[in-house]
């Protein structure tokens, strides 16, 4: 059922698997592609160091050298996230995806020539520029592919992003190996593929529309909304939704797109806004980056002899493919909510097992409980925040929560980079029980919080956290009265219709 010949076009999984591909993929291999070759890394920045200067970086400076090229990525990321609603006001959902590639061949090209100029600031700048790109796609993907879709698959296609950068984190995990590109002449090119997808990427995706609901509710340009619609949907109606995208718009409070700083005093959105910065801020802060950041020193910790743990962690990487797709084909079925609250419950046993674990030296379980957290995220935390932050908000908001939202989310993934060393250094085993209070609260503020939202209209939705915004029904209501009069007006639409419209307010 979920796949009903009438909703999923070719063309809809097309533009997913083109714009995930291009795009998702890149920041799940920028995050895991600095695991394997920090060595050899290491290496090249104190050789360069010694040839500058004539004498070598102590091990703490390469530490801290090593650590900036790690987390600068990060950075990049909420740089990227700031611009993030600007450019999609100024050239659209699909206009920004295919001019934000020229950043990945250039961050492509420092990374992938830094080794022949003897040059480690340019791995930096590459890192940066990278981390850039993947700040402003990880919010646009989302909110493109929420646009485009038919209210029965938002959830499904949302969450094909959240597939890919699980691909992303596995593919960077196998071409790592040893066998592949994980020997120290190879790590320049091993940084740089990311060029390839996006050549992919830059070649197709022109060729596909931009979303209806920018076309027509941002650029009020109806023939190219119809154009569009024709092409992401089969045969059905498509007026219907055309007037869906309308209804949308008359119930906006305004037709400019709202600053952040907009978005942060609008009364009527507070919950939504709350909402966003819980999922946010939980899905980083669960203790996912620090077991990502650390899986090999953990697996060595459980006594796995070091030569293998490579393939442990290439085992992980399927283990996360596999839960993103286990969310993604039943998300329409169950729902957000079980998927975020059975997600972000199971992680959090998950984090007190690692610590009774650790106390009690049980190295098998602690591995088992690694494997659990990674699971439980992909399922449903992996990629959820970003699809509910596009089904909380009215076209005129969207590009507003993407901003807040994905900045908070580089910054959690940042400070957990940055801190969770010192946090493991000062709190030993019992700094996964911090994990556990911020998932097991996540799980509790969506239990009670969070309304379902599948199968809902965007307008739908807005009305569902109006009573708890203090915005009460009537008030609404008496606008949609107010707004189907003028429609009526508008559209020389007949009385039968405004009838219907108000009695449609009244339930």
């Amino acid at each position: 059922s979920l796949f009903s010949k009438s909703s999923l076009t070719k063309s809809l999984l097309a533009v997913a698997f083109l714009a995930s591909f291009g795009s998702s993929m890149l920041y799940g291999y920028n995050l895991a592609v600095v695991n394997s070759p920090a060595e050899y890394i290491k290496a090249f920045y104190n050789q360069t160091m010694v040839a500058r200067n004539g004498t070598g970086l102590d091990d703490k400076t390469l530490t801290l050298f090593y650590s900036v090229t790690v987390s600068v990525f990060a950075i990049g990321g909420m740089v990227g996230s700031l611009m993030v609603g600007i450019l999609v006001t100024r050239f659209g959902r699909k206009g920004t995806l295919v001019r934000i590639t020229c950043l990945v061949f250039i961050g492509g090209a420092f990374m992938g020539f830094s080794r022949s100029f003897g040059s480690p600031e340019m791995i930096i700048v590459g890192r940066f520029i990278t981390g850039v790109h993947s700040g402003i796609s990880l919010s646009v993907v989302p909110m493109y592919l929420g646009e485009i879709a038919p209210k029965n698959l938002r959830g499904f296609l949302g969450l094909v992003p959240s597939i890919f950068i699980c691909v992303g984190v596995f593919i960077a995990q196998i071409l790592g190996l040893h066998e592949l590109l994980g020997k120290e002449e190879h790590w320049p090119l091993f940084l740089s593929l990311v060029v390839i997808p996006t050549m992919f990427q830059l070649m197709l995706l022109p060729w596909f529309p931009e979303s209806p609901r920018y076309l027509l509710i941002e650029k009020r340009n109806v023939h190219a909304t119809i154009t569009a619609l024709k092409w992401y949907r089969s045969k059905v109606n498509i007026q219907a939704e055309i007037e869906e995208m309308q209804e949308e718009q008359r119930s906006m409070s305004s037709v400019q797109t709202v600053s952040v700083i907009g978005l942060l005093k609008d009364r009527s959105v507070r919950w939504q806004v709350i909402t966003i910065v819980v999922v946010n801020i939980g899905m980083q802060l669960s203790g996912i980056d620090a077991i990502w950041f650390y899986t090999n020193a953990i697996f060595e910790n459980a006594g796995i002899p070091v030569p293998q743990i490579q393939y442990t962690t290439v085992g992980t990487g399927a283990i996360e493919v596999i839960a993103g797709c286990v969310g993604c084909f039943t998300i329409e079925r169950l729902g957000r909510r079980p998927l975020m609250i059975g997600g972000f419950t199971f992680m959090g046993i998950c984090c007190a097992g690692i610590t009774l674990s650790l106390m009690f030296q049980s190295h098998y379980i602690s591995v088992a409980c690694v494997v659990g957290i990674i699971a439980g995220f992909c399922i449903g935390p992996a990629g959820v925040p970003f699809l509910i932050t596009a089904e909380l908000f009215k076209q005129s908001h969207r590009p507003a929560a993407y901003t807040v939202a994905g900045c908070l989310n580089w910054l959690s993934n940042f400070t957990i980079g940055f801190v969770f060393p010192f946090l493991q250094m000062s709190a030993g085993a019992y700094c996964y029980l911090v994990f556990f209070g911020v998932c097991t609260a996540v799980a509790a503020y969506v239990f009670f919080i969070v309304p379902e939202t599948k199968n809902k209209t965007f307008v739908e939705i807005s009305q569902m956290f109006a009573a708890r915004n203090g915005m009460l029904e009537e008030e609404s209501s008496e606008l949609g009265v107010f707004n189907s009069l003028k429609l009526a007006k508008m559209n020389g639409y007949g009385a039968v219709d405004l009838e219907y419209d108000v009695i449609e307010n009244k339930k």
